[in-house]
């Protein structure tokens, strides 16, 4: 069904409540089909995990470049080799480097419980001590930072997210006179789920802004730092660089991993650190391990060989991933277009396409989608404790599923969207 350029704000009565019939008879024939699609989490897909299987046959020696035997303990770092690969694709050195786990979100957890309990290194004391605790989340944004704050007790105060970052302005605001605001996250670039990245400049004004607590911290989440899905490779600012030039060397935190790159429940996680917030990092790490798991970093190091190796391999997924963006982008377009009931972003980078709809209709979009067999994240997911004031913004996820798929579940979801939309002008 092709859209008209005519916004339905703009329709008389009679036309409107003759569309609604027809969409009505269209989405009854779309639940008639026994649709059993899945958009709700970025996961990568079958076909991309199978561009890593050669890891399954890897490592072929147990000793790295040095001849130490990586099946025993130590190395608590990381494998050298591996925090080198990690270095140059971050654009760090590689002495700010660790390398750990299969998950950058449970470094991300380690983090925020060690600075809860024991404090930074310019801590006054542990955060757990403080009256109340603040994060800032620029919204939308990636669900999994929300629900890690709000298990641990922490509070979030939202700004927006822009094209180029988080309003700035916005934060300059909280942190300057509140010394509860502890820290914010950044998913710097193609973040989830809008595909932002943020600026050199917001980035260089996130990292020299004067905040009233002395141990505030930016947790810059590069998990997609990548994931690009154009030939225009964007480069993630230098938080580390712009950090320590601002005389806040300890501020920004950086995370990453091969999850969405090798395997996304057997990669590598790693983190990005001034000297001072490694030490404090390895220090508490070393009360609870005695080493990662080395034979993945040596698994890793040989597969990949170095971060030349990675950016080859990241263009095979991205042959893979980006007609499915393209996809999403056709059906929104071709369905949507030119009646003023919804906005999308078109990512060059990530997992994600951000789906704003007509006020009020989020969770109804969701809903009637699901009663058609396609399931979407839940309206609001993009929101501290899911709650979008607005009940406008719903989160995209293309990846996991095949081509045709996408286009079937696209299809059904831009229906779903225009029949909301016709219940609420229509009531």
């Amino acid at each position: 069904m092709t859209t008209t350029a005519t916004p339905l704000s703009a329709l008389s009565a009679d036309d409107l409540a003759a569309r609604l019939t027809t969409v009505r008879a269209a989405y009854d024939e779309l639940k008639s089909r026994g649709l059993t699609l899945d958009l709700t989490r970025g996961k990568p897909s079958a076909d991309q995990l199978d561009l890593a299987n050669e890891l399954l046959d890897l490592p072929s020696s147990y000793r790295d470049r040095s001849g130490a035997d990586v099946r025993n303990y130590g190395g608590l770092d990381g494998l050298p080799e591996m925090r080198e690969i990690f270095a140059d694709l971050l654009g760090v050195d590689a002495s700010a480097v660790v390398a750990g786990g299969n998950s950058s979100l449970t470094m991300m957890h380690q983090v925020l419980t060690s600075l809860l309990l024991k404090g930074g290194p310019d801590s006054p004391r542990p955060w757990i001590e403080e009256p109340v605790v603040k994060f800032v989340c620029a919204v939308p944004g990636y669900d999994r930072h929300f629900t890690m704050l709000a298990e641990l007790g922490i509070e979030m105060v939202t700004v927006p997210m822009n094209a180029d970052g988080p309003d700035v302005a916005a934060v300059r605001a909280l942190v300057a006179d509140d010394p509860a605001v502890k820290g914010m996250w950044i998913v710097p670039t193609y973040s989830n789920p809008t595909g932002a990245v943020c600026s050199p400049e917001v980035a260089a004004e996130l990292m020299a802004m004067p905040t009233a607590a002395p141990d505030f911290r930016i947790l810059w989440d590069n998990a997609y730092a990548v994931h690009h899905l154009t030939e225009e490779e964007t480069k993630s600012a230098d938080a580390l660089g712009l950090a320590s030039a601002s005389g806040h060397p300890n501020r920004p935190i950086v995370f990453a991993s091969t999850s969405k790159m090798s395997y996304a429940g057997a990669g590598v996680s790693a983190l990005a650190a001034s000297p001072e917030n490694r030490a404090w990092y390895l220090q508490r790490l070393g009360f609870a391990a005695i080493g990662p798991d080395k034979v993945n970093h040596l698994r890793h190091v040989e597969f990949f060989k170095d971060a030349d190796g990675v950016r080859a391999h990241m263009r095979k997924h991205r042959a893979l991933l980006a007609p499915k963006f393209a996809a999403v982008e056709e059906a929104l377009s071709t369905r949507l277009s030119g009646l003023g009931i919804a906005e999308w972003t078109v990512p060059t980078g990530g997992y994600f396409v951000n789906l704003d709809v007509v006020d009020g209709t989020a969770a109804r979009v969701v809903q009637l989608a699901k009663d058609a067999g396609i399931v979407l994240t839940p309206a609001g997911s993009a929101f501290p404790h899911g709650n979008d004031p607005y009940d406008r913004n719903i989160r995209l996820a293309p990846s996991f599923p095949v081509l045709d798929e996408v286009r079937g579940a696209m299809a059904g979801v831009a229906l779903c969207v225009e029949l909301a939309a016709l219940e609420k002008l229509s009531a």
